[in-house]
Formats: structure tokens, C-alpha cells, sequence
């Protein structure tokens, strides 16, 4: 970033700036490509809305496309957008990316170096080839049309044909880098043949036909400690999550350039997703957040955020753990994180679910069109590393709140996008019946460790009273109670508070603060009636003021003679004596009281 306005997001520019970049270098590839923003408001379509329009678009979208109206990649988010309102910003979006892309293709044929020659990527003989196939493609062919077979038993009877395969073929092939061997294995053999067969069944590797789903199961409300928790399976795919409120004060704070670009502070709600590797089966240490984590994250988040009130008082952490994963579960992790929202009384407006769709292609390099295609609903891990697109889509019932589209192949024509999102808007529809049937509405009782929050005014004159020298009264509040008070506005605080027992005891000990009387302010060298409250050898214990900690008045300053107990005067606790006042010790902070600079000098 060189410099931000304010008004318009700098991260299209960042994309169609790297095109031009690629474009005028002497680096092959099939681009350019241009990038829009369209915003959705008042049922019109804006093209690169400015901040403030964001602000109130029910739309966030990005479209990427290359010439003859290909897209190149979708990212986006809406506020519960209707399907063909989503359809026809898509549209606009490629139409308008052409703009872009004729722009910088000007701007190449003036300025652009020549592109560089590649050299071919070395491959292997048909001979090998042959050999390969004769070795393999029935043992592959079975073990992907054995629909008993889970992840892990697929991927190990995989990798056994393999090792097998290339062992053999080394031997007739010595001097062949191993290499070679393995690619063209991995994508003349397996790749191709998993291609192959859904072409020709139109069926998947689980048995699963084209726009079926896996196996959904929903749990909520599993740890009664937790204000929401909810676990949700489709397939090997599992994700358990879980929902914490806590005070306004807990907001997560964005940074400036975030501020800068949407114009928001602080976030209520935001999701954390969580991938350790043993949800792959995997051994490994778990670091910071990746850029995979935080994008999927991300992605949830969005899909989870138009559903939420606007006006809810808490702060919303929600959390989704992946404890197995066989494919798309960023869109598990929207389907978990409904149901423990609902779980924890969160007042959603409607349920939210996710689906990812895939697809196969038959793609002619030549003249690079799209000769044949099969969608995929609810897409495997395989179907992903195997196939042509993620296609990730969340939403309600009414509409759409959250898209992304990793597409493998170099464009994809708006045909095959419109077919996705119907797809997608299908599959959503059925998941989101599964889910009601587990729970449908957030919960009417809340729970018993739901937290509290509550509002209060105070009067000008009393803030010091309730907050205390350096804030030690609402810090010493939280200690005791748990109870936390933050400031709003003009008069206004709000208690929050961990449970309805705590708010009780914090307001008995707020109403204590604010009806306590404030302590007089004494004059140096004043003289002040004071009351006995204990004896002690050394002298007495007094108060000048009800509210007033005990100061002692020593013995030493009891009496004009010297004193060697206070009952040698005749004192007893309850009984009212008069002080002289000079002040508090610098050291000490104690006050210096005395009694015998009142009496007269004996004679």
C-alpha cells in the first residue's frame, strides 16, 4: 500500500495492478484478467461502490474474469441476497471486468515485452505410458468403484498400487527419473480414470450420485458448561463449535487500514476455525493461524454474520473445531455454528447452512472451450484435488450471504456458474431441513450460566463515586463479582455480568458506591469532634466521620502529660473528644492528629 483515500477499497486495484503487471512482463500466462466490485442497492446493481455505499449494500461481491466472459474467481458476501439478484450481479460484474481487461491489453501492445519461450516439461514414451496402464488401470479402476472404501482406506489402497506400480516400472525404465514416473501415474492413470468413470456413471467414488448428499448428522447443547456447543457430521467431514458471550468491551478492534476500508471499528461477532492435523490423520505441530485457516475462517464468518441481530448486547465468539475432514468443511463449520448459536440463545433471524460444489471437465487445450462437464454437490477431498472447482456456497432458506469460487481451469463460462448456484441453492435447502429437525429456533429459556447485561445511568456528580480514585472501585467490582462496567455515552454504563446471581451482588454493591456519602474535606490545623472506636496501648483509634477509616491518635498527643496508657485518662470507646488536624504524614499517607495542643500549658 502506497496511500488510501478512504472512499475507495484498495484491493481491486491491488488485482487488476498485478494483471498489468504480468501483462507488459515477458512472463507467459492466459491472462489478463480484470477484477469489479458490485454492491446491491435499492434493487440496482453498483460497480465499484465506494465505502460509504458498502456500508449499506446488502452485497460485497468480487468478480474475476479473462476475455469472452470467463470467471476467473468470486468472493463475496450479502445480506441474505436473493438468488437471481446474486445471478445478475455476476453477469454485470464479468461484463465490466472486459473493460478492464481490453484496457490492459492497449497497454501491453504498447508497452509489454516479449513473452518468453518455454521449454516442453519433459514426459515419458507412450512405452511408458502402456506400461503404466497395463500395470494399473484395473487395480485403480476397482478401488474407485469400491463404494465401501472411506477416505483412509481409499488413499492407502491408492498409495499401495502405486508403490507397486512404479517399483515395476523402474526396473524396465532404470535410467528414468522416478519423478516423471510418479506424475505420470498420478495424472494419466488415477487422475484421469476418476474423471473418466463419473463421465461414464455418473456416479461418485462413494457411490453417491451427482447431487446427493452425504450423510448429515446434527448434535447441540453437548456440554452443559458452555453457553452453545453444536457438532455437526456430513460424511468424514466433523466439526464441533462452540459459541461464548461475553461484554461489548470484548469487541475484537480491526486494524486502521481495516477501519480505513470498511469503515467499522470494533466486531461483534467473529469466528475462529480451528484445523489441527489430526483432523487428516496427520502427526504435526500446531503453529499460528494459516492463511488456510483464516480464509476459511473468514469465509464462515460471513456466511454466519447477516443472520445475527444488530442489536444483540453481547460480544459473539464463535469457535469451529475440525476434528475430521473430508472435504468442505469452512461450509460445516457455517452449518455447526447456526446450530450453536440457536444452542446458546443467540436470537438469529433464520438458520444458516453451506454446501461446496465441484466439477469435472472435458477441457480442449486447443481451442480451450469446455467440451463436457459434470457438477458435483457436496464435494469430497479427492473430488476436490481431483477435479476443476470449489465452489463454496452459504446461505438461509430466503437467500445468499456468502460465496467463493476456486476455479482450476483458466475461466469458467457464466453457463456453469448460474447451474452452481442453483445446485448449491438446492442442496442448501435440503441440509437446512436435516438441521431443523435437531433444532430449528433458538432456544426461548436461557440457560442457566447465560450472562447479563443491563444498562444505568448516573448522574454527572456521582462518577467519580462509582468509578474511584483510578477506576479501584470497578476494578475491585470485578475481582469480587466477575462483574464488568464499561462507560458508554453521555450518562449511560453497562453492567455485564456472568450470571444472573452476580448482577444482584454487583448492584447491591453499586448502590453502596453511589448512596455513600462523600467524605468532608478537612481543613489544616481545623479542629474537628472526634469518637473513640478502640484503645490500644499505644493510644486511641478515631473517627472524625462515619464513613471514615480509623486514624489513631498516639499517645504521645493524647495529653500535655505524659501518657503512659489511654485509660490513664479516663477514656473509654463511644466517648467524643476534640482533635486539632495537620494534615497526613508524606510518607506514610496516616493523618496527624492531636489533643494536646488544645489544652492549656500547665503551669
Amino acid at each position: 500500500m502506497l496511500a488510501i483515500d478512504g472512499v475507495n477499497n484498495p484491493d481491486i486495484l491491488s488485482i487488476n495492478a498485478a494483471s498489468a503487471a504480468l501483462a507488459i512482463s515477458d512472463i507467459p500466462w492466459n491472462g489478463p484478467i480484470g477484477a469489479v466490485r458490485l454492491g446491491f442497492l435499492d434493487n440496482e446493481i453498483l460497480v465499484n461502490p465506494t465505502r460509504k455505499q458498502l456500508q449499506h449494500s446488502d452485497l460485497n461481491l468480487i468478480v474475476s474474469a479473462t476475455k469472452r466472459n470467463l470467471v476467473v474467481m468470486l468472493e463475496g458476501n450479502a445480506n441474505n441476497i436473493l438468488m437471481q439478484d446474486l445471478l445478475k450481479a455476476i453477469k454485470t460484474g464479468t461484463k465490466e471486468a472486459q473493460h478492464v481487461v481490453n484496457s490492459i491489453e492497449k497497454l501491453q501492445k504498447q508497452y509489454g515485452k516479449p513473452k518468453r519461450e518455454l521449454e516442453a516439461k519433459p514426459g515419458v514414451s507412450e512405452e511408458v505410458v502402456e506400461a503404466l496402464q497395463s500395470l494399473s488401470e484395473m487395480r485403480v479402476k476397482e478401488v474407485l468403484q469400491n463404494f465401501s472404501l472411506d477416505k483412509l482406506q481409499r488413499d492407502v489402497a491408492l498409495t499401495e498400487i502405486r508403490q507397486d506400480v512404479l517399483e515395476k516400472v523402474k526396473v524396465n525404465f532404470p535410467d528414468l527419473d522416478p519423478s516423471l514416473i510418479g506424475d505420470a501415474y498420478n495424472n494419466l492413470i488415477v487422475k484421469k480414470m476418476f474423471r473418466d468413470l463419473i463421465f461414464k456413471t455418473d456416479i461418485r467414488c462413494d457411490g453417491r450420485k451427482l447431487d446427493e448428499l452425504r450423510k448429515i448428522e446434527c448434535q447441540v447443547d453437548l456440554y452443559k458448561p458452555l453457553h452453545g456447543s453444536a457438532m455437526f457430521r456430513r460424511g468424514q467431514t466433523q466439526v464441533f463449535c462452540t459459541v461464548t458471550l461475553d461484554s461489548s468491551d470484548s469487541a475484537l478492534k480491526l486494524d486502521t487500514l481495516s477501519m480505513l476500508t470498511s469503515g467499522v471499528k470494533e466486531k461483534n461477532f467473529f469466528l475462529h476455525y480451528e484445523f489441527p492435523p489430526f483432523a487428516t490423520n496427520e502427526v504435526g505441530r500446531v503453529g499460528p493461524i494459516g492463511r488456510r485457516e483464516m480464509g476459511h475462517g473468514a469465509l464462515a464468518e460471513k456466511g454466519l454474520a447477516p443472520i445475527l441481530p444488530d442489536d444483540f448486547p453481547f460480544t459473539v465468539r464463535l469457535t469451529s473445531e475440525v476434528l475430521e475432514s473430508n472435504g468442505s468443511s469452512s461450509m460445516a463449520s457455517v452449518c455447526g455454528g447456526s446450530l450453536a448459536l440457536m444452542d446458546a440463545g443467540v436470537p438469529v433471524t433464520t438458520p444458516a447452512a453451506g454446501v461446496a460444489i465441484g466439477l469435472v471437465t472435458k477441457y480442449n487445450k486447443d481451442n480451450k472451450e469446455i467440451e463436457d462437464y459434470r457438477l458435483l454437490t457436496d464435494l469430497l477431498g479427492i473430488e476436490d484435488y481431483m477435479g476443476d472447482m470449489d465452489f463454496k456456497i452459504a446461505g438461509t432458506k430466503k437467500g445468499i450471504t456468502a460465496l467463493q469460487a476456486d476455479i482450476k481451469i483458466p475461466g469458467l463460462p457464466l453457463k456453469i456458474v448460474m447451474e452452481s448456484i442453483q445446485k448449491a441453492t438446492d442442496a442448501k435447502t435440503k441440509i437446512l431441513q436435516i438441521m431443523n429437525d435437531t433444532m430449528a429456533a433458538p432456544r426461548s429459556e436461557k440457560k442457566g450460566n447465560w450472562p447479563v447485561s443491563e444498562q444505568m445511568e448516573v448522574e454527572p456528580h456521582k462518577r467519580a463515586k462509582l468509578i474511584g480514585v483510578g477506576g479501584v472501585n470497578m476494578k475491585k467490582l470485578f475481582v469480587e463479582t466477575g462483574v464488568q462496567v464499561n462507560y458508554l455515552e453521555d450518562n449511560k454504563f453497562e453492567i455485564f455480568a456472568p450470571s444472573e446471581s452476580a448482577m444482584e451482588e454487583a448492584k447491591e454493591i453499586i448502590t453502596k458506591l453511589l448512596n455513600t456519602e462523600k467524605a468532608p474535606e478537612l481543613e489544616f490545623g481545623g479542629i474537628y469532634p472526634a469518637t473513640i472506636v478502640e484503645i490500644r496501648d499505644i493510644g486511641v483509634m478515631v473517627k472524625l466521620y462515619p464513613e471514615m477509616p480509623p486514624a489513631l491518635l498516639h499517645n504521645s498527643q493524647l495529653d500535655q502529660r505524659k501518657v503512659a496508657h489511654p485509660t490513664a485518662l479516663d477514656l473509654k470507646v463511644g466517648q467524643e473528644i476534640q482533635v486539632k488536624y495537620f494534615g497526613r504524614d508524606p510518607v506514610s499517607g496516616l493523618m496527624r492528629l492531636s489533643r494536646k495542643v488544645l489544652q492549656a500549658t500547665p503551669k
